[in-house]
């Protein structure tokens, strides 16, 4: 991961056009959350893929196109964001979590 940048992070040295891209940041309070999980969920709600938050609070995936959901499993508070992901166009999003 790259360090935290405006609308996601930075998708360089990624050929966007070939690859279907989740990424985003979990927050509290408008603030990244450095401690946790995000977790990609299918279209039934069935676990795909989970990875650690960066020390900015940053996750990636990486799936196919077609909708997900994106939970975010952080000490004391979930979160979760639905998303429409698209080939070669990233989606950028923000997972909220209860403070």
């Amino acid at each position: 991961m790259c360090g935290a940048t405006r609308g996601g992070p930075s998708v360089e040295g990624i050929d966007v056009a070939k690859e279907t891209v989740i990424q985003g940041v979990v927050v509290r309070d408008g603030e990244p959350v450095s401690t946790g999980y995000a977790r990609l969920l299918d279209s039934g709600g069935d676990f795909t893929a989970e990875v650690p938050l960066s020390a900015t609070g940053q996750f990636r995936f990486f799936a196919r196109p077609g909708e997900w959901t994106v939970r975010a499993l952080v000490p004391g508070a979930t979160g979760e964001r639905k998303v429409v992901a698209r080939q070669g166009e990233p989606v950028d999003t923000q997972v909220d979590v209860a403070a």
